[in-house]
């Protein structure tokens, strides 16, 4: 009897083991998570509280649906729960079967996410699917939730410029360099001219030397833009408004430039010498390639563009070589060799999210977007494109976008940083021409008022005193001068 209680002792303890091993198996599945977790399954918005339920066919792929603590999260997921919350269903999320996202098969039956909806194992599928006129055809799509397009994804180390030998010279543009030698100049022949006309910067002019020669003021001028105190220095109202000005000019401007180059140094390189899909195409130091067989790879392809016709033609030359079976060996690629990956512009800005040492080029062709496929006789297409609006509208997909795209790279963008354009100083060169033509204008107020007092004791006109002041100071026309005053003196 004993013996019989022990034999069925042990068997009903190898039946609770083996049912709980079995439900253990199913939990960590992640093609049951749906069915087993609350919140992925027939949750309290399921029948029993008078919702609609919807099978939602979904693909693993991160950052849009991912298994984590034996639970679906991602960007897919959190759409889906503001959907079901604004429209008022439940949901049941299953892991497509075959893992594709749906293509037309050998046999001509669709595969895929798109091949369950057309089947109607599914109500809905949501992940990145990319919206295509062949896909159209069979199924509907709602709104793209995502928009994105064909992306260059680069090694920062790869493609940064060598420093030229006058790379002191990039926080300002040419055209910045070009205002700045002009304006120089002028100001520097400004205060020569103030300086020669002013009668209190050069009272004698036919006793006194003047110390403001041109060269002088050069080199004034210079040791202004050096901070730099230097001799002669102005005696003259007029000639120190002029000497004020470009004092405060050459502040500003050192101020702006070291402020440039700081941030020039800082990002470690120029701008990014692979702009455009021109540039990769000009350049001979990476190699650049697709995903074999991908939506890209077709794209280059049909293309009429003649830019786009020639890197289809390079990487069909060297398919073998240049082209990648998966997205993971794509960064990898890029991240150990001089290698450019052109795909969706929204993955390689996740992969420069999780990589710090790698970026995306700024221009982005053959813009397409992510939709929500539905069979398309189903009522929930309108329902969830007006969904998808009002999201985007409330700005939920954006913070969508920036939960789940979010970076932890310290870094600063390198094309963000370029040279100073003479816009950005357009005040400072009007504020040193309103301070040059003050001190022209008071350079001549204080020749007026010389001339004035001496015409009344030379009993001369104040316009004659005034153009003789001016021809000595200058000295216009001396020996034109000279012969008049003979020929005066010959006549009396």
């Amino acid at each position: 009897m004993d013996k019989g209680l022990r034999f069925m002792f042990c068997v009903i303890t190898t039946m609770l083991l083996l049912r709980e091993s079995s439900q253990t198996g199913e939990k960590n599945d992640p093609k049951m998570l749906a069915a087993s977790k609350s919140g992925f399954g027939t949750d309290s918005r399921g029948p029993e509280g008078g919702l609609p339920t919807l099978t939602v066919t979904t693909i693993l792929e991160d950052p849009y649906v991912m298994v984590r603590s034996a639970e679906l999260e991602g960007y897919c997921i959190d759409l889906l729960k503001a959907l079901a919350a604004m429209l008022h269903f439940s949901y049941r999320v299953k892991v497509v079967g075959d893992g594709q996202y749906g293509a037309v098969s050998s046999s001509g039956n669709w595969t895929g996410m798109i091949g369950e909806v057309l089947r109607q194992e599914a109500d809905i599928a949501v992940a990145p699917l990319t919206v295509t006129s062949a896909r159209e055809e069979v199924v509907s799509f709602t709104t793209p939730f995502l928009q994105t397009g064909i992306g260059i994804l680069l090694r920062k180390d790869t493609v940064s410029q060598e420093m030229s030998f006058f790379h002191f010279l990039a926080p300002f543009s040419k055209e910045t360099w070009t205002g700045l030698l002009f304006a120089y100049v002028l100001t520097c022949f400004c205060l020569f001219l103030v300086a020669r006309l002013s009668p209190c910067e050069w009272n004698e002019p036919k006793n006194e030397e003047n110390h403001f020669t041109f060269l002088n003021s050069l080199w004034f001028g210079a040791g202004a833009l050096a901070l730099q105190g230097v001799t002669p220095r102005p005696k003259a109202l007029s000639v120190r408004v002029i000497a004020a000005v470009w004092w405060l000019f050459t502040i500003a401007l050192l101020a702006a430039y070291i402020a440039n180059f700081t941030a020039l140094l800082s990002s470690g390189s120029e701008q990014l010498p692979i702009q455009t899909f021109e540039d990769l195409v000009k350049q001979r130091k990476l190699e650049f390639g697709t995903l074999d067989g991908s939506s890209t790879f077709y794209f280059f392809k049909n293309s009429k563009n003649p830019i786009h016709q020639m890197i289809y033609e390079y990487m069909d030359k060297r398919r073998d070589h240049v082209l990648v079976k998966t997205y993971q060996e794509a960064i990898q690629r890029v991240m150990e060799s001089n290698y450019a990956f052109i795909g969706e512009s929204i993955s390689q800005d996740l992969a420069a999210a999780r990589h710090c040492n790698l970026i995306r080029a700024p221009e982005v062709i053959g813009a397409r977007g992510f939709g929500i496929a539905t069979t398309q006789a189903s009522p929930w297409t309108k329902k969830l494109s007006v969904a998808v609006l009002k999201l985007r509208e409330s700005g939920d997909l954006d913070y969508l976008r920036n939960k789940w795209w979010e970076t932890s790279c310290l870094h600063k963008s390198r094309e963000r940083w370029s040279p100073l354009q003479p816009q950005a100083l357009g005040g400072l060169f009007l504020t040193l021409a309103i301070g040059l033509a003050l001190g022209v204008i008071a350079a001549v107020v204080e020749l007026s008022n010389k001339s004035r007092h001496a015409a009344g004791h030379v009993k001369k006109s104040c316009c004659s005193v005034f153009i003789e002041e001016m021809c000595t100071r200058l000295r216009i026309k001396e020996n034109t001068r000279q012969s008049q005053e003979t020929s005066g003196r010959a006549n009396a």
